[in-house]
């Protein structure tokens, strides 16, 4: 399996779909299904019916997972959208923004 590129905790901007141009941090990452759930974007509504653990019940929004080839990392510089290459610096394997050569994690 290759080394991910996007990982929990990133910047990251979405590329294409209803939410084109967002940004947002990664709540989690779903390795096997190809995808992530980014904060504040692909925001789903439940409709939920009025239980007991919840007498009120309304209207539940969550960020819904989106495949991972619609978001780019941002870069840390500019914070516009940039591919990932990996370097060793130190014997370290190290992210680097191909866009600007930033540094991104290490």
């Amino acid at each position: 399996m290759a080394a991910a590129k996007i990982k929990k905790g990133d910047n990251v901007v979405v590329r294409s779909g209803k939410d084109k141009g967002r940004t947002g941090t990664v709540l989690q990452v779903l390795p096997q299904e190809e995808k992530v759930v980014v904060s504040g974007v692909n925001v789903a509504a439940r409709h939920r019916k009025p239980t007991q653990q919840n007498p009120q019940g309304g209207i539940d929004r969550r960020e819904a997972p989106m495949h991972i080839s619609k978001v780019s990392l941002a870069d840390p510089k500019d914070g516009k959208a940039t591919r990932v290459r990996f370097e060793t610096v130190d014997g370290k394997k190290v992210r680097v923004a191909v866009k600007s050569g930033e540094k991104i994690d290490g």
